[in-house]
């Protein structure tokens, strides 16, 4: 699933690691679900009900490592953000959240790694997730039918985007909208909590008091390495079969809100400063390194951040749930919806 994975104790650059991922799993060609496929995964995944899915079991391949060789984070540290100015850059991207005045922000350069956290903030069980090959960093209730579990990493990917699995009924979710798509829960769908992807600096700016994550107690992995170098500038996602026509490249931010089957690129942000669409107000600032350029995380170029609020008919604005995939993703996701991008 991620290329740096075989090499746990150092960054791996991109082609290089597509290069041997492609050798050990012949990529397209073998990648795919078959009939025997799915037999294995009954044989090592036998809670979960193959029988009932939601979307064809021949869309989801394996990403390369088995279930949980990306680790979740089972038991967050975390330090005050003064101290974390000594290891984190300005510029570095967070996904932060802030529930019942209990601010945190998780830093990309250690979810690259792990891709999924499960920790309770403010009171509320959370799973934090990150999937480097979408760009979708996005909180969710770790809550299942009324049952607090945690999530793990199957292994497999769908439209090349994580799909997770929860420890209560071992049903698959895709983490791209946070629905059961195989086992016993299929159908259902996680509750998104509000999030921002930002850099460090404005996560410190707004609470001065938060906390940031610190790497695992004894994780040898290369945290703040980028093992993706050079990934959101290729012409092509990873592990992906599927096509995009535009507009812009695959590989281009863009902004999405749930319940809004339409999406506006970054590009198009950068260059308007703010916009309204509807009862949506988009902006977007200078000041966050992108996690998927340059071989160190905090040197990637400058991508931005973006705010998303809703206007009320007094003008009251509220922030809300929305995330920054890339083009491909959204569309994989949401197919021939519009993407509002610069002519």
């Amino acid at each position: 699933m991620t290329p740096g994975w075989p090499a746990a104790g150092a960054g791996t650059p991109m082609r290089a690691a597509i290069a041997a991922l492609g050798l050990a799993l012949g990529l397209a060609a073998t990648g795919l679900a078959t009939a025997g496929t799915v037999e294995r995964w009954r044989e090592a995944w036998p809670e979960t009900d193959f029988d009932r899915h939601a979307v064809p079991l021949s869309e989801i391949r394996s990403g390369g490592p088995p279930r949980d060789g990306i680790p979740p984070i089972e038991d967050p540290r975390f330090e005050p953000v003064e101290a974390a100015r000594d290891r984190i850059a300005a510029r570095e991207p967070v996904i932060s959240l802030d529930i019942s005045g209990d601010a945190r922000a998780y830093p990309l350069s250690i979810l690259i790694w792990h891709e999924i956290v499960n920790d309770t903030v403010g009171g509320t069980p959370v799973a934090v997730t990150y999937c480097p090959l979408c760009n979708t960093g996005i909180v969710f209730e770790r809550v299942v039918d009324g049952t607090v579990t945690t999530f793990g990493t199957t292994g497999k990917l769908r439209h090349s985007d994580l799909v997770m699995y929860d420890r209560a009924t071992e049903s698959w979710w895709q983490q791209y909208g946070g629905r059961a798509i195989v086992g016993e829960k299929t159908g259902d769908e996680l509750d998104a909590v509000l999030s921002h992807m930002e850099s460090f600096a404005d996560f410190a700016e707004r609470h001065p008091k938060g906390r940031v994550l610190r790497p695992p107690e004894g994780s040898r992995r290369a945290y703040g390495r980028n093992p993706y170098e050079g990934y959101d500038a290729s012409s092509r996602p990873f592990l992906y079969d599927g096509t995009y026509d535009g507009p812009g490249s695959p590989l281009m931010r863009v902004v999405t809100v749930p319940g809004r089957a339409e999406a506006w690129s970054l590009a198009l942000l950068r260059q308007k400063g703010r916009l309204r669409a509807g009862d949506l107000e988009l902006s977007w600032r200078p000041g966050q390194a992108s996690a998927l350029d340059s071989a160190r995380i905090a040197e990637g170029r400058d991508v931005g951040s973006v705010t998303v609020m809703r206007v009320g008919e007094d003008g009251a604005r509220g922030a809300i749930v929305h995330k920054i995939p890339f083009a491909f993703a959204f569309r994989a996701f949401n197919p021939g919806a519009p993407i509002h991008h610069p002519d």
